[in-house]
């Protein structure tokens, strides 16, 4: 593993919180900028995010494909650098997981975290895990890097978290290869690895993906019951808000690598303050929609993230970039504004006509 980009030299020592930089909450994400240099230019995948989450709780990271959300992920579990891109990644800002500073942190305390502290499931299993070894091996592996036991000990463990996550004959299957299982089974068996070791922070990036609905469901159902059984904080990387909607507690919405909104699960849902998450929710597929009723996609495409546009990076596709008089919309990045409570916008529209154009031009629409 490629070290991590040390933090400038004025920055508190690893991995201890100065007083005035002391993290309030379990993992705490302060002006993360993750930045991929590239013949074509700079590539700003994560530009200056920050958020929070306690044990305990949900956040849901959505957005479309593009919009920063995975590289997020990686970079909290220090993963970013892998593949030709990550050579020469620019890391800057702050990561604290229960009190640790990651970005600063050595390679190697990094690595003792992951897999114990911090544990990821995948979007695809059937590339994550190795093909040609037993998948209880690999569970027995993942286990016994932080744990001092025997083999014997470690494969009793993997049978038994293999249960836990609803595979059939766990004994039997603890000796099957990634490829004998099917998509649900096997995203069921890379969670079982991924919560070996009870961690304290579980990242699921797009873990529904590939799946059908009901397996889907089951999934869900899964990941939500283990978190209350072992009390960990989970970061769900989706670009479906239908899953948003069954899990999240609170949700952050990414565009152009920035955070646009960020709030309570029910507020984004009842009353979101931004053009984007508006467009996030008509193309979203509901039951209770009247079959003739078409789904309304969010005009354009995404942001190149070499070439990000001035001003408010999604102004080009917003249907209200000239309500806000002058050229504003188009030469002043908006910064995160609080609504209300914890319910944070980045628009330049005034509070008064957000409330006007949901209320009445895209509610009754969806």
């Amino acid at each position: 593993m490629t070290e991590l980009t040390p933090l400038p030299a004025n920055s508190a020592a690893v991995g201890e919180p100065s007083p005035s930089h002391a993290p309030s909450a379990f993992l705490e994400v302060r002006d993360l900028k993750v930045h991929f240099p590239t013949d074509d230019g700079v590539v700003k995948s994560v530009d200056g995010l920050s958020f929070q989450l306690e044990k305990g709780k949900t956040l849901s990271i959505v957005g479309e494909s593009g919009s920063g959300k995975s590289v997020t992920s990686l970079a909290i579990m220090g993963l970013h650098r892998l593949g030709a891109r990550g050579k020469n990644v620019r890391m800057s800002g702050e990561i604290w997981l229960d009190g640790k500073e990651l970005v600063g942190a050595d390679p190697d305390e990094v690595r003792k975290l992951r897999g114990r502290d911090m544990a990821m499931i995948f979007q695809d299993p059937l590339s994550a895990m190795h093909p040609y070894y037993k998948i209880g091996n690999q569970i027995v592996e993942a286990y016994r890097v932080h744990h001092d036991v025997s083999k014997k000990v470690a494969r009793t463990r993997a049978i038994e978290m293999l249960d836990r996550v609803g595979i059939p004959e766990p004994g039997k299957r603890v000796d099957s290869y990634p490829h004998e299982f099917s998509g649900g089974m096997r995203q069921r068996a890379m969670i079982a690895m991924a919560l070996v070791n009870n961690p304290e922070l579980l990242i699921a990036d797009e873990p529904t993906t590939a799946l059908d609905v009901t397996v889907q469901a089951q999934i869900l159902d899964l990941i939500r019951d283990l978190q209350k059984e072992f009390g960990s904080a989970v970061v769900l990387i989706t670009h479906d808000l239908g899953v948003v909607a069954e899990i999240a507690d609170e949700v952050l919405v990414m565009y152009g690598g920035r955070c646009v909104e960020r709030g309570p699960v029910d507020e984004i849902f009842a009353q979101p303050q931004h053009p984007y998450t508006w467009g996030l929710l008509g193309s979203m597929p509901r039951i209770d929609r009247e079959t003739s009723d078409r789904l309304i996609p969010v005009k354009g495409q995404p942001p190149s993230l070499i070439n990000v546009p001035s001003g408010c990076a999604f102004h080009p596709r917003c249907p209200y970039a000239d309500i806000p008089k002058g050229d504003v919309t188009r030469t002043v990045r908006p910064e995160l504004q609080q609504v209300a409570g914890g319910h944070f916008s980045a628009c330049h529209l005034s509070p008064e006509d957000r409330t006007r154009i949901w209320t009445e031009e895209i509610a009754p629409k969806l």
